[in-house]
């Protein structure tokens, strides 16, 4: 199962929120299919988004897309890192 985890530092957590829930359809389109959103303990504006995807090739279109680079600078978004994931293991204890 393919993962994408992304790291970036944000201006305004509200104000990226609302982008990012907006943004939901075209992740959706694009093959996302689940996510989860965190911050960093003791800062606020530190994001991780953590997500499940069809492929890492749909992936990798999606966020490297020109479109998603505009979106990301409207939402305050500094320096992202992307780091693209193959699960090869999970369980619950």
């Amino acid at each position: 199962m393919p993962h994408v985890l992304i790291i970036h530092e944000v201006a305004d957590y509200p104000a990226w929120k609302k982008i990012f829930d907006a943004a939901a359809g075209i992740r959706r389109e694009a093959g996302e299919r689940s996510y989860q959103v965190l911050r960093y303990q003791h800062d606020p504006n530190k994001i991780v988004h953590f997500s499940v995807w069809t492929s890492l090739a749909d992936a990798r279109q999606f966020f490297e897309s020109p479109r998603l680079i505009k979106i990301r600078a409207e939402a305050g978004v500094k320096a992202p890192e992307f780091i693209y994931l193959e699960q090869i293991e999970a369980g619950t204890l």
